[in-house]
């Protein structure tokens, strides 16, 4: 275990619009993973610390709920320029903390500005329904209002975007928010409130609380918390779904994937490799729509796919994300890198072929850091671990089908639906795809079919847990409530007591 050097930088809450450098109890080490190396020492928010951050949100709703959506919308227009301008310097702090190559993270930035750009057109997004006259002198109207203090909890992969999936389109909609970014990385959360804070955006309305299963249990429980948004592993999702509603609370809760891709005989191989590259390997697969099963339809498309692979995964570049042509940088902890590590152990003695380790990646100079190569498997099957379960690295797990009929009941047996795609020249055959197949996001020739910002983001199955997918217009109705009005202006006839259901007659 490596020492705390002296110079590792304290990372704390961001509270009522400044940093809360009272001072903590406890604290945890933030890595480097491509040196392996204490980068930083995280607060972790005692039950005292969560309810200081929820109380200063609550008084700030008073006034931030009443706060036309035309102005709140400036607000966050001045936020998404502050953000386009330090897109380089957010994205050097997701690399050092998180490991994923720098374009990588600017695209994880720029990916969750246009979720804020979503926001910045909430007044559009707001407006309700009326209808005259729906009985003699009677108006009906609907309205959407902000809940109040809402929470998101996020996890390490993408420490600005899956946060912008989340806290703009709440506080465009009046809400005010508490934040509990991954103690793994935990930096850039702090610095989009800071950003926040010079953008105008009033004390209080946005705050940040690190820390570990107390924190959340904290927010889950707490009174003052309308809803959660959580996005995360399955059992964790299924945790912060079933202990928040039980305490009454209005949760999304978007859990783990294994996401498929079906290669049809007639798709262009040299495409479908080159896509799921990109897919399989990039962010050192710990994306939650990184695609972890290819499923070749017939023998001599599956052959000519895995020859295709092995020769592209020869040439893959492995590093610290910081230098240039590096393709894949290192998994985030040494933990999770050992986890992953176990799955390749795991999966040769289930008897799946172990085509490439990844862990004969050998990089001279930087024996600390977390790093694992690109595997692959083939001849892999359903009943096994490396098939069934969440791996969450970059490992690529072949299963081989000898119909399009086996191979779309092989993706809707599964008990995961986050994403699929399928790559095929035939239109008949993507759009029966898209039409049967159980799984929320889906791509036809595009491997990792993340929706922009203005439709919604979601799994079926035991990849979402509530009624709600995340940001879009999705977005927008989780993080208000509904109402409707009837109304009637006094005039001079005379009104007299009715007794029966009240009718537009």
């Amino acid at each position: 275990m490596p020492t705390t050097p002296a110079a590792a930088a304290h990372i704390d809450h961001y509270i009522d619009g400044r940093v809360d450098d009272r001072g903590a109890e406890t604290r945890s080490e933030v890595y480097n993973p491509a040196t392996g190396q204490v980068s930083g020492l995280l607060a972790l928010a005692t039950i005292q610390d969560v309810d200081a951050a929820v109380q200063s949100a609550a008084k700030a709703f008073e006034t931030w709920s009443l706060t036309p959506p035309h102005i709140r919308s400036r607000i966050l227009f001045r936020f998404r320029d502050l953000v386009e301008r330090e897109t380089d310097r957010l994205a050097a702090i997701i690399t050092a903390e998180h490991g994923k190559v720098l374009d990588d993270a600017r695209g994880e930035v720029i990916r969750g500005l246009e979720v804020v750009e979503f926001a910045c057109g909430i007044p559009q997004q707001l407006k309700g329904e009326f209808s005259e006259n729906v009985s003699r002198a009677v108006d009906a109207m609907s309205l959407r209002q902000p809940l109040g203090v809402v929470a998101g909890i996020s996890p390490f992969n993408f420490p600005a975007m899956v946060p912008m999936w989340m806290f703009p389109v709440a506080l465009a909609c009046g809400n005010t928010f508490v934040m509990k970014p991954s103690e793994k990385d935990p930096t850039l959360s702090v610095e989009l409130a800071k950003l926040l804070t010079r953008a105008g955006l009033p004390d209080g309305v946005f705050n940040v609380v690190h820390g570990d299963k107390t924190a959340v249990d904290a927010l889950l429980a707490h009174d003052d918390i309308e809803a959660v948004s959580f996005v995360g592993s399955t059992p964790i999702a299924e945790y912060v779904h079933q202990t928040a509603t039980a305490h009454g609370k209005r949760v999304q809760a978007l859990g783990g994937a294994k996401n498929h891709m079906v290669v049809m005989p007639d798709a262009d191989l040299d495409q479908a490799v080159a896509s799921l590259m990109g897919a399989a390997y990039g962010s050192a697969g710990e994306r939650c729509m990184a695609i972890s099963v290819v499923v070749p339809v017939g023998e001599d498309t599956a052959n000519a796919l895995r020859e295709r692979l092995v020769a592209a995964l020869d040439q893959l570049k492995v590093g610290p994300g910081t230098l240039d042509g590096v393709e894949m940088g290192p998994l985030v902890t040494k933990d999770h890198r050992d986890r992953v590590a176990g799955y390749l152990e795991t999966g040769a003695q289930e008897g799946a072929e172990l085509v490439v380790d990844g862990r004969q990646t050998q990089l001279p100079g930087h024996e600390g850091g977390f790093f694992l190569g690109g595997s692959l498997f083939d001849h892999v099957t359903p009943d096994m671990r490396i098939y069934r379960e969440e791996i969450f690295g970059p490992v690529l797990t072949m299963v081989r089908a000898q119909s399009f009929a086996q191979a779309l009941q092989l993706v809707n047996d599964h008990e995961f639906g986050n994403g699929t795609a399928i790559f095929t020249a035939d239109g008949n055959t993507a759009r029966t795809y898209l039409a049967k197949v159980k799984a929320g996001m889906v791509g036809v020739n595009v491997p990792i079919p993340v929706p922009m910002a203005f439709h919604s983001f979601g799994g079926w199955k035991r990849s979402l847990f509530g009624d709600h997918h995340i940001h879009g217009p999705e977005g927008v109705r989780f993080y208000t409530r509904y109402k409707t009005a009837t109304t009637r202006w006094p005039n001079d006839s005379k009104v007299r007591a009715e007794f029966s259901m009240p009718t537009h007659g």
